[in-house]
């Protein structure tokens, strides 16, 4: 993760870290309203979804940035960007181009239903 970050200051510091320093994204479809996936983001994660209008996430295993569809083509343009109430929750609000979950599902959540 970068130790510097261009996010505003404003946003920063309504942010609830988890230890790594990470918030949670929910990425819901802004039409269907479809629960797409569950991303990571950092402060710089969040600055450059902020500004790029793309979904970027920390990649925990990889210890790395990633933009979504950046490899596979299938792409989230951001409409909307939220905080929740407690600040340790993004919700953002894509227009999806494609899959969006990595094993070709519409969504990472279409496989266990678990009631």
């Amino acid at each position: 993760m970068v130790d510097v970050s261009s996010l505003d200051p404003a946003i920063a510091e309504r942010l609830k870290r988890d230890a790594q320093g990470l918030v949670t994204a929910v990425i819901q479809d802004a039409e269907s309203r479809d629960v797409l996936m569950v991303g990571w983001m950092d402060d710089e994660a969040l600055h450059r979804t902020l500004t790029t209008g793309r979904g970027t996430f920390w990649s925990r295993s990889r210890q790395t940035y990633w933009v979504k569809g950046e490899t596979s083509g299938n792409t989230q343009a951001v409409r909307e960007v939220r905080l929740d109430c407690d600040g340790d929750t993004l919700l953002v609000l894509v227009d999806q181009t494609g899959p969006a979950c990595h094993t070709g599902a519409r969504t990472c959540f279409d496989a266990d239903r678990l009631l």
